[in-house]
């Protein structure tokens, strides 16, 4: 049973001749009556009585409603997806991780909804593991995160480095570590730490490079959002290592200290503390990156914020935070 076969029965049903429905199909007669038999052999009974006018059998009164229901669904789904290709969906759903939901996102998201005004812009702050998660389930149609590549290395997936940026150490202004410029490996593992919580990039990225140095980390705490790290690090002891893009509320706070991480090419004895020369830097950055699956970026309002992240992603403001990497060194 085929389509055309359903749109030629409906309409030599509404029009009461199969001339009159070739040339409302655009067909020639011969093919309406190819077609309307093809339809009464596969179902085996006749649909009309041939007279002068083409009536419906009882057979034919039967089938009318379902070939009408699957003649309409076949136009609904016609006419969503021309919406679709039109930019005319209800709503952008995007999953971004904190720094960015803090820093940079709110001007593409003030100009994407300036554009678009009629499409609900939703947007998640999650961490990077639950934010590809919920964009591979299709609970999200674009995902910002700090890239790992175990989870991005898929065919389905397009995925866009936006940029690389340091990971530098938050602490209280008075804190025994804001003496240096940059803070030295064996000084740093010697403190507790405040992390954020599991299926968080950040966290695995802390954990590795530790476990690369054969370091111990002294996670004390774990949270989730930038604030309460801030609020729990002004208290005193504990420190943080957060990605540049986090720090940005932090750099005018009088009672925080934002420094860098000295370059380290070594091994720490995690038990006795001592310290062996050798070995490579750890590289103290991250990668983020934007990612949605190829046909998502066939649809006109998520393909424009995929463009809008790229235009404005990182920010012209960035060179603040270059400012801020110097303001760190001069302490």
């Amino acid at each position: 049973m085929r389509l055309e076969q359903l749109q030629a029965f409906l309409s030599v049903a509404e029009t009461g001749s199969f001339q009159k429905a070739a040339i409302n199909c655009n067909v020639t007669q011969s093919t309406i009556s190819r077609q309307i038999q093809g339809l009464e052999t596969e179902l085996g009974l006749p649909l009309f009585h041939r007279s002068n006018q083409a009536k419906l059998t009882v057979g034919g009164e039967r089938f009318w409603p379902y070939a009408r229901k699957i003649c309409q669904a076949w136009e609904n789904a016609q006419q969503e997806l021309a919406s679709l290709l039109a930019g005319q969906q209800p709503e952008l759903c995007v999953a971004a991780i904190h720094s960015l939901c803090a820093s940079y996102l709110p001007p593409v998201l003030q100009k994407f909804c300036y554009t678009y005004p009629d499409v609900q812009l939703r947007v998640t702050s999650l961490g990077s593991d639950r934010a590809l998660k919920v964009l591979k389930d299709g609970l999200v149609d674009v995902a910002i995160v700090m890239n790992n590549r175990a989870f991005t290395a898929s065919s389905d997936l397009l995925v866009d480095i936006l940029y690389q940026e340091p990971i530098q150490v938050l602490m209280a202004k008075n804190h025994p570590l804001a003496r240096y410029n940059q803070v030295p490996w064996p000084e740093l593992i010697t403190y507790p730490q405040v992390v954020f919580k599991d299926g968080y990039g950040m966290q695995r990225l802390v954990q590795e490079r530790f476990a690369q140095a054969g370091a111990t980390l002294k996670a004390v705490l774990e949270l989730n959002t930038l604030d309460a790290f801030r609020g729990v690090v002004r208290q005193g002891e504990v420190i943080a290592l957060l990605p540049r893009s986090a720090l940005v509320e932090a750099v005018n706070d009088s009672s925080l200290a934002i420094r860098t991480i000295a370059p380290f090419e070594g091994t720490i004895n995690s038990k006795s503390g001592s310290f062996y020369s050798g070995g490579s830097d750890l590289g103290w950055t991250r990668e983020v990156a934007i990612v949605t699956s190829r046909d998502r970026l066939q649809i006109p309002p998520i393909e424009y914020f995929w463009k809008l992240v790229h235009e404005l992603i990182p920010p012209e403001v960035n060179s603040e935070l270059e400012e801020l990497g110097i303001k760190c060194l001069i302490g």
